[in-house]
C-alpha cells in the first residue's frame, strides 16, 4: 500500500516536473516596444519623468531586449538627444532604436539624417536573438524618395530579409509608421503608407517569413493583421490621442505563439 502511494506520488511528481521543463523549453524571451517617448511634445518635463518611469519600470522585469518606435524626441537637438540617450542608457538591458518623422524629418535629407546618426547611431540596421532576427528600419526613407538615401535603404532591406531567411529564422521588423490604421484599403493620410507601397511591402514581408511589423507614430493602440502577420502600433509614453492610459507593450515569444500585453505606466510613482 504504502510502495504504491510513494510510487504514485513519483509518477506524479515527474509528470509535473516534465510539464514544467516542457514549458519553459517552449518559452523563449520576452521584449518591450516602447513608442513615440517624443520629449518635448507635450510638456517636455512630464515626457522626461514619463520616460524614465519606464525604464523603471522595465528594469524590474525580466527581459531580453527593447525596442523604441521611434519619434524619439519632438525637435531633433543636441538638448533633447543627450536627454534620450541618457535615459536610455539607465536600461539595465540591450535597447534598440528607430527613427520617426520627429528625428530625421518627413522627407529627410543628407543634414538630417547625419545629425540623427551622429547622435542616436544607424537609422537602419538588424539583430538577432534566440534563433530570431530583428529589422530595424527608416519607414521615412520608405514614405519619401530620398535620392541616393531610399534606394540604398531598399536594397539593405531586401538583401537582409533573404540573408535572414537562409538562415531559416523568423523575423520581426520594427520601424514608425503603420501600413494603415483601420483597413488595408484604406486612403492614404499622414498616418498610414501609401497604397501601392503598402502593399509592396507587406507581399514582401509574406514572401520572407515576417511575423510581426512594430510601429508607433499614431499614439494609440492599433492591433491588424495582414494574412498571417501581426501589426501592432502602440500606445506612447508622451501623450495618447484617444486620452487612453500611457505606457508600453510587453512581447512574448514562444516557440508555439507570440503574444503581446499592455504595460501602463504607474502613475502613482511619476513626478515625486
Amino acid at each position: 500500500m504504502v510502495q504504491n502511494l510513494m510510487q504514485n506520488i513519483l509518477i506524479v511528481s515527474s509528470l509535473i516536473l516534465f510539464i514544467f521543463c516542457t514549458e519553459k523549453e517552449k518559452h523563449l524571451f520576452t521584449f518591450i516596444q516602447i513608442c513615440d517617448t517624443q520629449l518635448g511634445y507635450t510638456n517636455y518635463k512630464n515626457d522626461v519623468e514619463n520616460f524614465k518611469q519606464a525604464v523603471k519600470q522595465i528594469n524590474r522585469l525580466e527581459i531580453d531586449f527593447v525596442v523604441i518606435c521611434g519619434d524619439l524626441v519632438q525637435n531633433a537637438t543636441d538638448s533633447s538627444y543627450s536627454e534620450f540617450n541618457k535615459i536610455k542608457a539607465g536600461l539595465n538591458i540591450p535597447c534598440y532604436v528607430a527613427a520617426g518623422n520627429h528625428d530625421v524629418g518627413k522627407v529627410p535629407d543628407s543634414t538630417s539624417l547625419n545629425f540623427y546618426r551622429d547622435n542616436v547611431g544607424d537609422d537602419y540596421y538588424s539583430f538577432d536573438n534566440k534563433g530570431y532576427s530583428f529589422i530595424v528600419t527608416n519607414s521615412q526613407l520608405w514614405l519619401a524618395e530620398v535620392t541616393k538615401e531610399s534606394e540604398k535603404h531598399n536594397k539593405w532591406f531586401i538583401e537582409t530579409l533573404k540573408r535572414q531567411n537562409m538562415k531559416n529564422f523568423p523575423l520581426f521588423v520594427i520601424g514608425h509608421y503603420p501600413f494603415f490604421i483601420d483597413s488595408l484599403n484604406e486612403e492614404k493620410s499622414s498616418k498610414n503608407f501609401p497604397f501601392d507601397k503598402r502593399h509592396e511591402l507587406l507581399t514582401l514581408f509574406h514572401e520572407h517569413n515576417v511575423l510581426a511589423y512594430l510601429s508607433g507614430h499614431i499614439h494609440k493602440f492599433r492591433n491588424n493583421k495582414y494574412k498571417n502577420i501581426q501589426l501592432v502600433s502602440g500606445r506612447s509614453t508622451s501623450k495618447n490621442f484617444d486620452e487612453s492610459q500611457l505606457g508600453f507593450r510587453l512581447w512574448d515569444v514562444s516557440q508555439d505563439t507570440v503574444t503581446h500585453s499592455f504595460v501602463p505606466l504607474q502613475r502613482n510613482e511619476l513626478y515625486e
